[in-house]
C-alpha cells in the first residue's frame, strides 16, 4: 500500500490508549492482526505469520527400524521370541513418544455428512416384490436352479433395489451416461503421473498373481477332486444351488470355474480352477484400494493395494484353486460400502452393501461370519457421537442391508430350510462335537484359539501346508512391523477422538477370524490362513495407515521428498523380495513336497491312451496315505473317473483283453511305504509283465509301473 493511498481516518496510537482507559466506557479499538508488512513500498509476509519448519521424525524413523529388526527376529528358520519382543518393546517406547510429539499421526478420519434419509420409497414396487420373493422361495426347492426360479429370483432382487434406491441429482443414470459416451465425436485421454503410478503398480501386483500359475502350486489334492466332480456335474445340467459333496460347498466357484474354462479353453482341470481364483483374488484389490481411499486418502488406498497384491498370504490363498480367496473378495465391497455409507449417510451405499453380503454366503463358508461384522459395526457406529442426528436412520439402513442380503441369499435359505444338517455340518463339525469330541473345555480351547489366530500375523500362521507356508508369519517383516505400528497409532487415536471407525477397524479383525479360531473340535487346524483370509482385509488397510502416517510425517517439502521415495522403495523393495522367495520358492518347493505327483501319473495315463487308443485296463493301486486316485485322470482328461484298483480286486482284471498298465506306490527309502504286495500279486496274475520305475524330480515321489502287454 502507498503512502497516498492510506486512510486518514484510521485511528491513532493516542486513540488507541483512550479506549483502553476508558473501562468499556465508549468504543473499544483493537489492533488487526498483521498480514502484511511494508517495506520500501513492498508487501512482504509477516514473520510471526511463517510456519518454523516441521523437525525431521527421526524417532519415528529409528522406532520403525527397530520393528523391522524385531519382525526380523520372528522369522523362520532361526526365530528369537526373546530379541524380537525386546526390540519390539523398544520400538514401542519410541513410538509413544512419536505419537506425544506429533511425529508420527494417521491421516484424519473425512467428518461424517449431516444429512438424513429421506425415509421415501416406492410402494408399489416394494409390495410387487414380495409375492416374488415368495415365488423364488418356493421354486427354489430341490437344490436346483432353473429358468424360472431365476426369473422370480432377479425380478425379485430388481423390484426391492428399485424401491428402495435413491436418485442421485448429480449422477445421471446409467442409459444416459451410455448415450453421452457415445454421442462423443472425439475423446480425450488425459494420463497424470498419478495414473502412471496405478499402472506401474498394476502390473507389480499382476505379475506376482499369475507368474508362474502353472507351476505354483504345482499339484491338486483331495479338495480339487472334488470341486472338479462338481464342476463336471454343472456342466452336465445338474444345476446345483448347494453343492453336497464333501460335506457341502457353495456355488459361486463351480460355476466360475466352468466359465473360465470356456474362455481360456482350459477344459475341467486344475488350471481353470487355479485361473478362476487368482482372478478372485484380483478383483478383491480394487476394493480394498477404495476401503484405504475412504478411510484415509489415496495415498492410504494405493500403500494397501500394493502391499495386499505382493503379499504372501493373499497370493498363496488365492493360487490353490479353492473357494479360499472368495472370503476377502466381498469383505471388502461389502466393509467399504457400509463405511462410506455410514460416513455420507446415503442408503444406496448400504444396498450396495447388502447386494455384496448377500453374495458373499454363495462363496465360501468362513463368510457366514460377516453379518456379525455388519452388525457390529452398526452398534458401534450408534454407540458413539459420529452418529449424532442419525441414530433413527442407522436401524433403517441396518434392516436395509438385512433384507437385501437376505433376498440375494434366499436360494442358500431355501436349501438350509429343506437340508438344515447338510448346509450346517461343516461349520458345526469344526464347532462342536459332530466329528470327535472336545479335547478340552470349550473356554479353554476358545482362548487358546483366539491367541493363536491373533499370532498368526507375526509369529506363526499354522501348520497347513497346502495353503502357508507352516509356522512362520502371515505377513512378511515390513508389512508385520507396520501392521503392529498401525494397530498401536489406531488405538492411540481411538483413546483421543474416539471415532467409532478406528474402534471398527480394530475389532473387525478378531471377528473376521472366527471362523478359524472357532475349530474348537479341530485345533490344531487353527490357525488357517484361508478361513482367515476375510481378516487380510482390514490388516492390509492398517499396514498402509500406519506407512502412510510416517510419510506424512517426513513432509512434502522439496528437499523432503528424496526421503519419502527412499523410504518408500526400500520398504516395498524389501517386501517384494521377501514375498517373491516365500510364494515362488519356499511354499512351491513346500508343497510340492507335501503333494503327491498326480500330473506324472496323468502323464503316464495319457500316453498309454495315445499308444493303444483306449485307458479302460488302466488302473492305480490304492494305498495308505498316497495319491488321490480321482486326481491322475484330471490331468489326462478324463475327470470323471475314478482309476482305483483295489489290491483284493486284482484277480478280476484277468479276464479282460489288450493291454494293461498298473501304477503302484513306490519308495525305495522306506520299505514300509513300497507297496511289495501289490507287486507280489501283480507278478503271480501277469509273469509276463515288466516292471519298471518312474523316478519323479521331487525326492519320495517314485511310483512303480507294472505293463502287461496284449495276449
Amino acid at each position: 500500500m502507498s503512502k497516498e493511498n492510506r486512510n486518514f481516518d484510521e485511528p491513532s496510537v493516542l486513540d488507541f490508549l483512550k479506549s483502553k482507559l476508558s473501562f468499556g466506557r465508549g468504543p473499544q479499538i483493537e489492533i488487526p492482526e498483521l498480514s502484511e508488512v511494508e517495506t520500501d513500498g513492498e508487501i512482504q509476509p509477516p514473520t510471526a505469520n511463517r510456519q518454523p519448519p516441521t523437525p525431521f521424525p527421526w524417532v519415528s524413523l529409528i522406532a520403525l527400524a527397530l520393528a523391522l529388526a524385531a519382525q526380523r527376529f520372528f522369522e523362520p528358520p532361526n526365530a528369537s521370541v526373546f530379541a524380537g519382543i525386546t526390540f519390539y518393546l523398544s520400538a514401542l517406547g519410541l513410538l509413544v513418544i512419536a505419537v506425544l510429539s506429533s511425529q508420527w499421526t494417521l491421516a484424519p478420519l473425512a467428518e461424517s455428512s449431516a444429512g438424513s434419509d429421506p425415509l421415501t420409497f416406492r410402494r408399489v414396487a416394494f409390495v410387487v416384490s414380495i409375492p416374488f420373493m415368495v415365488l423364488a422361495f418356493l421354486t427354489f426347492s430341490g437344490n436346483m436352479f432353473t429358468g424360472v426360479n431365476l426369473a422370480f429370483w432377479f425380478i425379485a432382487l430388481a423390484l426391492f433395489v428399485g424401491s428402495l434406491r435413491l436418485k442421485n441429482p448429480n449422477q445421471p443414470s446409467f442409459l444416459r451416461g451410455l448415450r453421452d459416451f457415445f454421442s462423443h465425436r472425439g475423446w480425450q485421454i488425459n494420463i497424470s503421473r498419478w495414473t502412471l503410478l496405478i499402472l506401474a503398480v498394476s502390473a507389480l501386483i499382476i505379475f506376482f498373481r499369475v507368474y508362474h500359475i502353472q507351476q505354483t502350486p504345482a499339484e491338486p489334492f483331495s479338495d480339487h477332486a472334488e470341486k472338479i466332480l462338481d464342476v463336471y456335474d454343472v456342466s452336465r445340467g445338474q444345476t446345483h444351488i448347494f453343492f453336497p459333496r464333501n460335506t457341502g460347498r457353495e456355488a459361486i466357484q463351480m460355476y466360475w470355474t466352468l466359465l473360465m474354462s470356456w474362455i481360456f479353453g482350459t477344459g475341467l482341470s486344475f488350471l481353470s480352477l487355479k485361473i478362476g481364483t487368482v482372478l478372485f483374488g484380483l478383483f478383491t484389490l480394487p476394493y480394498i484400494y477404495l476401503l484405504g481411499k475412504e478411510i484415509g486418502g489415496s495415498r492410504v488406498g494405493l500403500i494397501a493395494f500394493i502391499f495386499a497384491g505382493i503379499g504372501y498370504w493373499p497370493n498363496v490363498i488365492a493360487r490353490i484353486g479353492l473357494r479360499f480367496p472368495l472370503y476377502p473378495l466381498f469383505v471388502a465391497p461389502t466393509m467399504y460400502y457400509l463405511i462410506r455409507g455410514l460416513r455420507t449417510r446415503q442408503r444406496n451405499d448400504f444396498i450396495l452393501s447388502g447386494l455384496f453380503l448377500g453374495l458373499s454366503l454363495h462363496g465360501y463358508s468362513p463368510s457366514r461370519i460377516v453379518p456379525f461384522l455388519v452388525a457390529a459395526a452398526f452398534i458401534l457406529y450408534v454407540l458413539h457421537a459420529q452418529s449424532k442426528g442419525a441414530r433413527r436412520d442407522a436401524l433403517v439402513w441396518f434392516a436395509i442391508v438385512g433384507l437385501t442380503s437376505l433376498i440375494v441369499f434366499l436360494p442358500l435359505l431355501r436349501y438350509a430350510t429343506e437340508n438344515p444338517d447338510s448346509f450346517s455340518f461343516r461349520a458345526f463339525s469344526r464347532l462342536g462335537v459332530v466329528e470327535q469330541p472336545l479335547s478340552a473345555p470349550w473356554y479353554q480351547i476358545l482362548l487358546s484359539n483366539t491367541w493363536n489366530a491373533l499370532r498368526m500375523f507375526n509369529w506363526d500362521d499354522g501348520n497347513i501346508w497346502v495353503n502357508s507356508l507352516p509356522h512362520r508369519p502371515a505377513l512378511d517383516v515390513v508389512s508385520g512391523a507396520l501392521f503392529l505400528i498401525g494397530i498401536v497409532l489406531l488405538l492411540a487415536r481411538y483413546i483421543q477422538k474416539r471415532h467409532w471407525l478406528d474402534l471398527f477397524l480394530l475389532l473387525s479383525i478378531p471377528i473376521l477370524l472366527l471362523p478359524s479360531i472357532l475349530s474348537l473340535a479341530f485345533p490344531d487346524e487353527n490357525p488357517a490362513l484361508n478361513r482367515a483370509g476375510g481378516a487380510l482385509v482390514p490388516v492390509f488397510v492398517i499396514v498402509a495407515l500406519a506407512l502412510d502416517g510416517l510419510l506424512s510425517a517426513i513432509g512434502s517439502e522439496k528437499k523432503r521428498m528424496i526421503w519419502v521415495w527412499l523410504v518408500s522403495g526400500i520398504l516395498l523393495l524389501m517386501s517384494a523380495s521377501q514375498n517373491y522367495d516365500l510364494v515362488f520358492r519356499q511354499f512351491d518347493q513346500n508343497f510340492r513336497t507335501g503333494a503327491w505327483n498326480s500330473s506324472e501319473m496323468g502323464a503316464v495315463i495319457k500316453q498309454f491312451g495315445l499308444t493303444y487308443g483306449e485307458t479302460d485296463t488302466v488302473w492305480i493301486v490304492p494305498f495308505p496315505y498316497w495319491v488321490d486316485t480321482r486326481l491322475p485322470g484330471v490331468w489326462a482328461g478324463i475327470p470323471n473317473r475314478d482309476f482305483a484298483m483295489w489290491r483284493d480286486d486284482l484277480p478280476g482284471t484277468v479276464q479282460l483283453s489288450g493291454p494293461k498298465l498298473f501304477i503302484v506306490k513306490a519308495s525305495v527309502q522306506d520299505a514300509t511305504q513300497n507297496d511289495q504286495q501289490t507287486l507280489d500279486a501283480l507278478r503271480q496274475l501277469y509273469p509276463q509283465g515288466s516292471l519298471s520305475l518312474h523316478q519323479s524330480p521331487v525326492p519320495g515321489h517314485d511310483f512303480w509301473i507294472y505293463f502287461v502287454p496284449a495276449q
